[in-house]
């Protein structure tokens, strides 16, 4: 599943190294953030200070879920972890404990991304080493040139649902478009573009 996350109010409990990783991950999905913990590395005191986000340099109260649609967990503290996950179902707030898969609502994937296009790899939470690995050879995989066909593809879409057609049609055209000889096609003529 992709949560579409711009604006929507999330949590993060911990401000050291993991956290600031997941901090960062929210910052690219435009989440409005806030965070709780008595410290905080050098980065998260900077995205604090620049406004970016909420930083509560004190330990996490249950209030601190108010109105949340995710909290993540990244302390060392495993008592803590229990009890935030038990505030967030209470509540109805999606819960991450970093590195604790049965304390988890959703797992953070390993995310291949080229503009617009995502490819995700998840585990469960079991051997995120092995997702990161396939991640990097999915990276390889697929090349900064399908970012390019990806917005080629959506401009085509967009006209195609713009015309009165027959859906039937317009489907056929929209997999044509998104065909391996398509592909090809635009390959070479995005590689002659860079030269």
């Amino acid at each position: 599943m992709f949560l579409k996350l711009a604006g929507r109010r999330c949590v993060v409990v911990g401000a050291g190294p993991v956290g600031e990783s997941k901090i960062a991950g929210l910052l690219d999905a435009a989440a409005t953030v806030r965070v709780v913990a008595p410290e905080a590395t050098p980065q998260v005191q900077s995205w604090a200070t620049a406004g970016q986000i909420e930083w509560l340099a004190r330990p996490c109260e249950p209030a601190d879920l108010d109105e949340m649609f995710l909290v993540v967990a990244a302390t060392s503290s495993p008592e803590l972890h229990e009890q935030i996950f038990a505030e967030a179902r209470r509540r109805g707030v999606l819960c991450n404990v970093v590195d604790v898969p049965e304390l988890c609502d959703f797992y953070y994937p390993a995310v291949a991304q080229r503009g617009a296009l995502q490819i995700a790899v998840s585990t469960a939470g079991q051997s995120p080493a092995l997702a990161q690995r396939l991640r990097k050879e999915l990276e390889e995989l697929f090349g900064p040139e399908y970012e390019a066909w990806l917005r080629q593809l959506g401009e085509e879409r967009e006209k195609l649902f713009a015309a009165a057609m027959d859906p039937e049609e317009r489907k056929r055209l929209l997999h044509d478009l998104a065909s391996a000889d398509s592909f090809k096609s635009f390959l070479r003529r995005y590689k002659r573009s860079k030269k």
